[in-house]
Formats: C-alpha cells, structure tokens, sequence
C-alpha cells in the first residue's frame, strides 16, 4: 500500500473548480484533437505521408511518458490519497494521470491504422514488436523500482521521461523528412496539429500546476513536443498554401487560352 500524505489529501480534498475545469477541457480537447487524423487515414483508405518511424516512435514515446507519470512521487501520493478522499476529488486529482493515458491511447490507434497500411507485413510485425517490447519493459522496471528499490524511483521516472522526450525528438525527424520530401502533408492532418500544438503549452502548464518542479520530466516533454510539432506545422501550412497558389496560377493559364 502507498503512504499516504495528510496535509496533501487535504489539499486534493477541496479541488479547484477552475484547475478541474481546465483538466477537463483538454481531456475532451485530446480526443478532439486525434479525430481529425482518424478519419483522414480513414477516408483515404492509406496511410501515406505518415512514416511508419514516425508512429513507432510516438508509441514508445507515448509508453515512456505514461510509465514517467505514474512512477513520479507526486503522483504515487495523490494516488494514496484515493483512499482517503471521495471519488470526486480522487479523480480530480488523477486527471493529469489520465490525459496522458487518453493521449497514449489515441496514439495507439494511430498506429493500429498505419500497421494495416504498412507496404510489407514484416514492417507491421516489427512496429508491433518493438512497440510491445518497450511496453513490457518500461511496465517490469517500474514494478522492480516501486517495490524493490523505491528510494530510486524518482530516478527512473526521470529517466522515462527523458527518454520519451528524447524519441519524442527523433519522432519528428523522419516525418518531418516524409513530408518535406512529399512536398505535401498526404494522410497528415493539419487540423490535429492545429489543435495540437498550442494545446501541448496549455497541458503542459496543466501538469506543471499538479506536479510542480518536481514533475520537469512529465511536463516539459509537452513543451519540447509542441515547438517540434509547430516546425511540422508551419511546413504543412506553407505546403498547403504554396499548392493553392499553384492551383490558382493554373486555372488563370487555362482560362486565358
């Protein structure tokens, strides 16, 4: 059983309307987010403009993020503190824990889609394997750290979100390589990244009220995720634009023939 903090699950007993308002929001606004992504793959029956390194990635990402938040010492006490408080409060105070989870979980499904549209079947059997051998992994060390070695979890929660933050990084190379070379956003929402990317800032200031300094690792993966996603952003808009114009100019040859 976790030790429990008094003074904390006092706190966390009265939440802060405003704070649990603004939690809220950007779990429905997570899912919103994701929408428009699904349906495009959906609608195009295709995967293309989405790099296959690209999904993998984010999957472990995504895995490494959420394994940080759960073994974070802040959020281990606000868990304890369930046991104490009503439901209400319980899960005011673990909405942080569960955005990244819904966040996660969109993800997945991303990836479920692309491993469908895969150009082989051993492409699809290796994003799956990797993706499942990481989740095994980050999911055992966490178990061996809570309850073989607690004094260093706060160690391996850093090292987790280090580590989500860095393959966050190196997510974004290889599309944003797809796309340059592509010269168009393909199955690429715009609106998802529309939706995204001040909305990386804002949850990352939301996590940054729940866990304070202390959860660095949990939040500022957001603020390093959102400025790479606004370069992939900015690519696509200007791809976008540049392809309308080209339209444009077009039709005004055809029509002074």
């Amino acid at each position: 059983m976790l030790p429990t903090d008094s003074a904390r699950c006092r706190e966390l007993e009265h939440p802060d309307v405003a704070n649990f308002s603004i939690s809220v929001f950007i779990l429905v606004g997570i899912l919103v987010s994701y929408l428009p992504q699904h349906v495009k793959i959906i609608m195009l029956r295709s995967s293309r403009g989405l790099s296959p390194l690209f999904v993998l990635l984010g999957f472990v990402s995504g895995t490494a993020s959420i394994a940080n938040i759960l073994t974070l010492p802040e959020s281990t006490r606000d868990m304890a503190c369930c046991s104490e408080i009503g439901r209400f409060p319980c899960a005011a105070a673990l909405l942080g824990i569960a955005q990244i989870g819904v966040q996660w979980t969109c993800f997945f499904f991303i990836a479920d889609e692309e491993g469908a549209n895969l150009p082989t079947w051993k492409e699809a059997v290796i994003v799956l394997a990797l993706s499942l051998t990481f989740f095994v992994f980050a999911f055992l060390g966490s178990v061996i750290f809570a309850y073989a070695a607690p004094s260093h979890i706060r160690a391996w929660a850093n090292f987790l979100g280090l580590l989500a933050t860095t393959l966050a990084a190196i997510q974004y190379i290889p599309q944003i390589i797809t796309t340059w070379k592509l010269q168009e956003t393909g199955s690429l929402s715009v609106p998802m990244m529309i939706i995204q990317t001040p909305g990386s800032f804002v949850f990352a200031a939301s996590l940054a009220v729940r866990l304070g300094p202390g959860g660095w690792s949990a939040w500022g993966l957001f603020i390093f995720t959102g400025l790479l996603q606004g370069v992939l952003l900015a690519m696509s808009l200007w791809f976008i634009w540049r392809g309308r114009q080209a339209r444009k100019s077009g039709s005004g040859l055809m029509a002074q023939r």
